[in-house]
């Protein structure tokens, strides 16, 4: 996991401010393989339910239509 910066510290902020209690994580297909990872990191910093979204992502306008508290996209340029 050390190619990357996932932001974990970040994620886990946003979370918290947000208070979000269900949390879907996307992923990229070449980024599936470290969803695990990050889902484990997480979990040491946050309570919230995460969820990692198994469908196909291409991209910011690919938001998994499903009720959730926070969609984190990994792997993407961000959005404002």
């Amino acid at each position: 996991m050390e190619k990357y910066d996932f932001e974990i510290e970040k994620v886990a902020k946003r979370i918290k401010l947000l208070r979000a209690r269900t949390v879907v994580l996307q992923f990229p297909d070449g980024l599936k393989p470290h969803a695990t990872d990050i889902v484990d990191e997480l979990k040491k910093r946050v309570k919230a339910d995460l969820i990692i979204w198994a469908g196909t992502c291409y991209g910011a306008c690919d938001v998994p239509d499903v009720k959730v508290d926070l969609v984190v996209q990994f792997g993407h340029t961000e959005m404002r």
